[in-house]
């Protein structure tokens, strides 16, 4: 494994960062509803480490399943299943740089009344993060990072929640989640008059099929000396498929459309990778290790065997002639109609 900085910081993190949404949510038969089981949750997490992987991503809504119009698990479960984890020794707490989330769009049980809503508040950070150290079952998280901005709230109560938390030793870094460059520069000016360090790390959606961060995000993050975590960097598994093949496993909806839309540029990218003699997941993450903006990828195997497959790519080079190639594949946003976007 390869370690870089997260960001600005002085934070080594793996350049691969496990990510743990799919953990949780089972009912019945493993499998079912295409969660992991705790058990096979377990077997990943101690895959990851023996990896070399030591950054876990989490957030305090992970967990629970809608099927068929009805919630199966509940959410917090992810954050429990890695407390479970941690508790069975074998320093495994303090090998992993943790990050979690709080401030997604939907509600936790963590709080009951009007302030159980959506959004952020210095009362609900304070009381949200002791509800994810509880099921964690630590007294620290590395990372504590804002799922979604929240633009009703002035910063300097965010950043009295976030600095009391550092400042405590409960927390180590804030990260944000989901930012436009303008919320990040806003924060990082508000911190910067507290004299406080805010944002190490962005974390966003973006792939060879959403390059629409280039235009805003990476280069304001970049700029600032914030780390971007990639999540959905496979865009759902459709660029970890040979599409040029009988698909063996079943694609997700969102998958499904894409693919219905970019099915050219998915056939030209399995050539790609046939003559380079890569797998298509692998080259697409190798792609986003290649630019400098990106601290690291989320991976989100179902199974070891999955993520021994995706530790490839860190070892990938890709030259120029490549680099552009896929380019060519999947042009830039700046060369493409907006209303063409993913």
């Amino acid at each position: 494994m390869k370690y870089g900085y997260l960001g600005k910081s002085g934070l080594r993190v793996s350049r691969l960062c496990l990510g743990t949404a799919a953990f949780g949510g089972l009912v019945g038969k493993e499998g079912e509803y295409g969660s992991i089981s705790e058990k096979e949750a377990f077997r990943i997490m101690d895959a990851a480490l023996d990896a070399g992987i030591n950054f876990f991503d989490t957030a305090n809504v992970y967990g629970g399943v809608r099927h068929r119009g009805e919630t199966i698990g509940h959410r917090g479960i992810t954050e429990e299943i890695i407390g479970r984890w941690f508790a069975q020794g074998g320093n495994r707490r303090e090998k992993v740089v943790l990050g979690t989330k709080v401030g997604r769009v939907f509600e936790m049980d963590d709080l009951d009344g009007p302030n159980k809503a959506q959004g952020l508040s210095l009362y609900k950070i304070r009381r949200h993060f002791e509800a994810s150290l509880k099921r964690l079952q630590t007294d620290h998280i590395e990372l504590y990072q804002m799922h979604h901005v929240d633009r009703n709230v002035q910063w300097e109560e965010l950043w009295e929640a976030f600095e009391g938390l550092v400042r405590s030793g409960k927390a180590d870094y804030i990260g944000s989640s989901n930012f436009a460059g303008r919320d990040m520069a806003r924060a990082q000016a508000a911190a910067k008059e507290r004299h406080f360090m805010g944002l190490i790390s962005e974390q966003h959606g973006y792939n060879l099929l959403n390059r629409f961060p280039e235009t805003d995000a990476l280069p304001t993050a970049r700029e600032l000396g914030i780390g971007v975590t990639v999540f959905s960097p496979l865009a759902r598994g459709l660029l970890a498929t040979d599409v040029t093949k009988p698909v063996m496993h079943v694609l997700t909806d969102d998958a499904a459309m894409l693919l219905e839309t970019h099915r050219s540029q998915m056939e030209q990218f399995s050539a790609l990778c046939r003559d380079l003699g890569e797998k298509e997941g692998n080259v697409a993450l190798a792609w986003l290790l290649s630019n400098p903006a990106i601290a690291a990828p989320i991976i989100g195997p179902s199974s070891v065997e999955e993520l021994e497959d995706v530790l490839r790519a860190v070892d990938i080079e890709l030259d120029a002639a490549t680099l552009q190639n896929l380019d060519d594949i999947f042009p830039k946003t700046s060369e493409l109609s907006m209303f063409k976007q993913t």
